[in-house]
């Protein structure tokens, strides 16, 4: 017997409302459906799972049954189902199969196309790009629908009944005790198909033509960011347009690291410099900084620099730039700088030599282990 609890399987907590529950359902079916993992007894199991989880817990009244008397008391007499969950899980497949993609514009059955409205590109840009932000150039290819079979990919638009489908639009696809419709694979749910290939766009109910424009990258884009371009995307039948979506990837910088609108430097330092606590100039992203070193800098301390990062990109302030110091030791030394530190060490006495007094009562330890 299953063990997880309705929550666990669609891994929301004990207080998410119908929203939460309606959309972690969603994700959970999408992901598992079968026909997405064809012969995976695994994937069928968890499909059902989250089906019969989705069926108790969109339900108030079911809802409020599990969860004072868990799965047993859904088998008694309160434990009756009622068909509205079977209304929702439609409306989601039918969601999840007719469209996704196309930016979730709901469209009617003689209007549906055959590719969705909304398109992606993606945009490499470099590390400066993406920190001042720039105008730059994208190349992309679209979809309209072809005029001379008006999209719908048969010769002088004749066409006929899916064999399919039947003509009706829909497939239903059965699961255990549940059937679910969806939106018909061959026909895209029109519930017709070409009669003869159509001569322009041989049958794929669209025409490509390459475009560019010029996109304002704005400040402070990261990788994985999207910016949408309002109608520069795929044309449908009814001469809509939709969007286009770059999604950017930024290049890495030699010296800056940036981890979100932060900023880190590595600053080689040496072992002098950090004893006597000087001041070194270091490069920022606006230009030069003082660095004031304090005396007896450690490898590894940070230098934090506030509002010297990166401008986010929704406008929130700016990131700070964090300096890491990286101590560095001379390769070798002459016989004049021996002994100089030689000098210098003797100079401090017993603090140059500070193991001594640490391990002392360590020495006398493991010398008794030997008498």
């Amino acid at each position: 017997m299953e063990e997880m609890s309705y929550y666990e399987i669609l891994e929301i907590t004990k207080n998410a409302n119908g929203d939460e529950i309606k959309k972690a359902y969603r994700k959970m079916a999408k992901l598992y459906h079968p026909d997405r993992n064809p012969n995976d007894d695994t994937a069928e199991h968890k499909f059902k799972l989250c089906n019969e989880a989705y069926q108790v817990l969109s339900d108030d009244q079911q809802r409020a049954i599990y969860d004072r008397y868990g799965k047993e008391g859904l088998q008694g007499g309160g434990g009756r189902r009622s068909s509205g969950g079977f209304d929702d899980l439609g409306s989601i497949f039918e969601e999840m199969f007719n469209g996704f993609a196309g930016g979730g514009r709901k469209q009617s059955r003689a209007a549906v196309d055959k590719f969705p409205l909304d398109m992606g590109v993606e945009m490499r840009v470099s590390f400066k790009e993406a920190v001042f932000g720039c105008e730059k150039e994208v190349k992309f290819t679209t979809k309209s629908s072809c005029k001379t079979c008006k999209g719908t990919g048969a010769k002088e638009g004749k066409v006929t009944s899916c064999s399919q489908c039947g003509g009706k639009g829909q497939v239903y696809v059965r699961q255990g005790f549940m059937t679910f419709s969806q939106t018909c694979p061959a026909c895209h749910g029109e519930g017709t198909m070409a009669s003869e290939k159509c001569g322009d766009c041989k049958g794929k109910s669209y025409t490509e033509e390459k475009e560019s424009v010029t996109v304002k990258v704005p400040a402070g884009i990261d990788t994985g960011n999207r910016l949408r371009v309002s109608g520069r995307g795929n044309t449908g039948k009814s001469g809509v347009r939709g969007d286009m979506y770059v999604t950017f990837e930024v290049e890495e910088d030699s010296h800056f690291i940036r981890n979100g609108n932060d900023i880190y430097l590595e600053v080689p330092v040496f072992f002098t410099q950090a004893v006597l606590g000087e001041d070194i100039t270091i490069p920022s992203l606006n230009g030069e900084l003082t660095l004031e070193l304090e005396t007896g800098t450690k490898d590894g301390q940070q230098y934090r620099f506030r509002n010297e990062g990166v401008a986010d990109v929704h406008g929130r302030g700016k990131g700070d730039l964090i300096a890491q110091i990286h101590l560095t030791y001379p390769n070798r030394l002459n016989t004049a700088q021996e002994e100089l530190l030689q000098k210098l060490q003797e100079s401090f006495g017993i603090e140059s030599k500070p193991h001594e007094s640490m391990f002392e009562s360590t020495f006398e330890k493991v010398k008794g282990w030997f008498k």
